[in-house]
């Protein structure tokens, strides 16, 4: 059997490391279109920031760990340009063909628009990062403009006021992070404001007519799935790749995975596209396992996330209550303040938001910003979503305490009692 993966970067890797322990004899090869496999792109930021000193500290395995221990062929700067699923073909840019029996689309996503050079940036790529940064060493601006409100924006904002730019947010919606909710944007604009960072919400921009020294352009991705949608592969309702819970396209045999395609949300039970590296690397191991003969399934997202925004951990899993009114819930919202451990251990503010179903009780998201504290607590709110948990079952939780890790009665334990008194 003859597997072609492409897409040499989260998804695509973990598919054909899976595939590699399920059929040791498969012939496995990955073709990707940069220069470097297996780095992290969400560490682009702190490369910017100054935290991270090189590219090559972003990069998670080395080349030899897959061609020398696990006996897969890498092909890096090339490029598919077209599919030709009737013959079992890819088409590269320099005219080659080459043959597979499966194959593993994990082409992943790019920027809705692509950066014309200068002093205008994306920040997706690893040449990206390295330009960004020579930029900024070598020019020197002392002002800076970001498009976008996303995730990729709000990090790019935090990284420049952090090495001394003046930096302006343009947003062309009311709301931050795609979360539809006006509570969380509220914070997380009074901490980049606190920060010095001036915001400009609901004001369209061209990321290159804006006033600055330098320009961050991260109004949005798109999901790479074009070529093999020309080959006949079906879309979803949110334009990326339809896969079943198999991560199977619609051409049999063609498997997806990562920043390309669809997940169904475990909460809404609808196909949904939010682009993460964690749902990535589990989704690339299971369209691999398939590809290779296995049966696995790939049980859908929570959209569960955390991003730094001027010192600020801003973290969110499930639906906001927004969201849940529009997929059909009735939705219910709490939020309290609590301290994320004793005040004697120098406590934080903590702020956590839970939101349930009114009819059935149904814990259906949350949301979690503090300066510490956060990630376990979010975790264990997605923890609760994946397990269908109702409110009043994640009030009575048996969670741990201890003064230098926590309060008496955990702020998520506070906000899900908060929320029982409202249903």
């Amino acid at each position: 059997m003859r597997l072609v993966v492409v897409g040499g970067v989260a998804a695509g890797l973990s598919a054909a490391s899976r595939a590699r322990r399920i059929d040791p004899s498969a012939e496995i090869l990955v073709i990707e279109k940069g220069m470097r496999i297996s780095w992290g792109a969400c560490g682009l930021p702190y490369l910017i920031e100054g935290q991270v000193s090189s590219i090559e500290d972003l990069v998670v395995y080395r080349r030899e760990v897959f061609e020398k221990e696990r006996n897969i062929r890498i092909r890096t700067e090339a490029e598919v340009t077209a599919v030709r699923h009737g013959a079992r073909e890819l088409v590269l840019a320099n005219g080659e063909r080459v043959r597979y029996d499966r194959l593993v689309w994990a082409a992943g996503a790019r920027p809705a628009r692509r950066a014309s050079g200068g002093r205008v940036f994306s920040l997706h790529t690893d040449t990206d990062g390295e330009r960004l940064r020579a930029f900024l060493e070598t020019q020197r601006p002392r002002a800076a403009a970001v498009a976008g409100g996303g995730y990729i924006g709000l990090e790019a904002a935090t990284a420049l006021r952090a090495r001394g730019l003046r930096v302006r947010l343009h947003h062309d919606a009311t709301t931050l992070l795609n979360r539809e909710d006006p509570w969380l944007t509220q914070r997380i604009v009074e901490r980049l404001e606190a920060c010095g960072v001036e915001v400009r919400l609901n004001e369209p921009a061209d990321p290159e007519r804006l006033d600055a020294d330098l320009v961050i352009d991260a109004t949005g991705m798109r999901p790479n799935a074009e070529l093999l949608a020309e080959a006949g592969a079906a879309l979803g309702r949110t334009g990326a790749l339809a896969v079943d819970e198999y991560q199977e396209t619609s051409l049999r045999g063609v498997f997806a995975a990562g920043d390309c395609c669809e997940a169904r949300h475990i909460v809404s039970g609808r196909p949904v596209w939010i682009p993460l590296g964690t749902t990535a690397n589990k989704a690339g191991r299971v369209a691999g396992a398939n590809a290779a003969g296995r049966r696995e399934r790939f049980p859908g997202v929570a959209g569960t996330s955390i991003v730094r925004v001027a010192g600020l951990a801003v973290a969110v899993t499930g639906l906001s209550q927004q969201q849940a009114r529009r997929e059909g819930f009735s939705p219910v919202e709490a939020v309290i303040e609590a301290r994320d451990r004793a005040r004697y251990f120098f406590g934080r503010r903590l702020a956590v938001q839970l939101v349930a179903d009114r009819s059935s009780g149904r814990l259906l998201g949350a949301a979690v910003l503090g300066d510490q504290g956060v990630l376990a607590r979010i975790n264990t709110a997605a923890a609760a979503l994946a397990a269908r948990m109702d409110v009043e079952t994640l009030a009575g939780l048996d969670l741990a305490y201890a003064p230098p890790y926590s309060t008496v009665m955990d702020p998520l334990l506070v906000a899900a009692q908060q929320l029982l008194r409202m249903l």
